[in-house]
């Protein structure tokens, strides 16, 4: 798939949690923390420009968007209180940098994109939903789940391990990888549950025997209308958590359909020079600003 030199209308919708969380950590392992004078913690601030510049450069966007989990309670825990309920607090050296990181997409005049009650990935689908119809859709992320949203016009963007490692699913090559429609990664967590989110799916039923269920019968509705041709166990374990199971496939469902005011317009990635010097100055990172390219004559 060539970016280069395409000048098609093309969105990059950013999941700003995957790439700043992936940022911190990948700099942290070292025990080195990047500070301004003031001690200021910039590590992932630092680490972010460095993945999401990288993938401007290979995507080649005309349209950028950035979207943010904005914490506290959303519908999935009013549905499952339990949900997420594992994740442990963000590390302190972190927390301050959530507002600078959000601050330095507004000084490259990138919407940031969030919704009370709804997680970045919702405002992701629902953008892509939106966009779609007028333009191409890359959407840049390290989470799987996102694979959902795989269309002929959205692409998912899988960052891999190091900076500029990718796999690009369009309809076809996850088809290919995994044997899967878009909307089959949906029922399949909805088996396998997710113990990154923190909720179970069917007791007893993991990846490899959901898996072969999703792929076997089509959807979980066709796999409940052929209960009498599942073997015993795995017929009784999803008769005894029916319920769940219909919870977690709605947990995993990601929406497409939040309020969220967000135009085309105001997505178009133009820099402005002057503005961009400056806010990588505040943070004593001229070094962003050379190989952004970026310079003030």
């Amino acid at each position: 798939m060539d970016f280069k030199g395409n000048d098609q209308d093309r969105i990059l919708l950013v999941d700003g949690m995957a790439l700043m969380f992936r940022a911190f950590y990948a700099s942290a392992a070292t025990g080195y923390i990047r500070r301004t004078k003031a001690g200021i913690p910039t590590n992932a601030v630092y680490g972010f420009m460095r993945y999401f510049w990288d993938a401007v450069q290979k995507f080649n966007p005309t349209h950028i968007a950035c979207c943010w989990d904005l914490g506290g309670k959303t519908f999935r825990s009013g549905q499952f209180a339990a949900y997420k309920g594992n994740r442990s607090d963000a590390p302190d050296e972190l927390i301050p940098q959530f507002d600078i990181i959000r601050d330095v997409m507004d000084s490259l005049d990138i919407p940031n994109i969030s919704s009370v009650g709804y997680e970045a990935d919702d405002c992701i689908g629902t953008l892509a939903a939106k966009f779609s119809e007028e333009m191409d859709v890359l959407i840049l992320t390290g989470d799987h789940d996102m694979l959902q949203l795989v269309s002929p016009k959205t692409s998912v963007i899988i960052m891999k391990k190091g900076v500029g490692n990718y796999m690009v699913y369009t309809p076809d090559s996850l088809m290919e990888e995994k044997n899967l429609t878009p909307i089959q990664i949906i029922d399949l967590k909805g088996l396998m549950g997710d113990t990154s989110d923190n909720y179970p799916g069917v007791r007893g039923i993991g990846e490899k025997t959901a898996l072969k269920l999703v792929q076997e019968y089509g959807s979980i509705e066709a796999i409940l209308a052929n209960l009498d041709g599942l073997t015993k166990s795995v017929r009784t374990k999803i008769e005894a958590d029916l319920e769940m199971l219909h919870l977690c496939r709605g947990l995993a469902q990601i929406r497409c359909d939040v309020e969220l005011v967000c135009s085309s317009d105001s997505c178009r990635f133009e820099l402005n020079p002057v503005q961009v010097v400056s806010k990588f100055e505040e943070l004593e990172m001229a070094s962003v600003c050379s190989w952004m390219g970026v310079a003030v004559v």
